[in-house]
């Protein structure tokens, strides 16, 4: 997966469009980022990547580029 393709992934999981979120949007902006889209986005990874999050994962999620580094750690997001 590329970095546009995952903004547009990322944009799907909390239902925005997907001119709205960039790698600096941080959690506080995306408005469906609750936590219901917390839930939403762990059930994501795990469906499509594999990737099962700690909570330490889960709190350290705080912005897009988080995302994008977790996605990275697990060889899911190409540089």
């Amino acid at each position: 997966m590329n970095t546009q393709e995952a903004l547009n992934w990322i944009s799907e999981i909390f239902e925005e469009s997907p001119g709205r979120i960039d790698p600096t949007t941080v959690r506080d902006d995306i408005a469906g980022w609750d936590s219901l889209g917390t839930l939403s986005l762990i059930a994501a990874l795990d469906e499509r990547f594999d990737i099962h999050l700690s909570e330490q994962d889960i709190e350290s999620l705080q912005g897009v580029k988080d995302i994008f580094d977790l996605l990275r750690r697990h060889e899911a997001l190409s540089a």
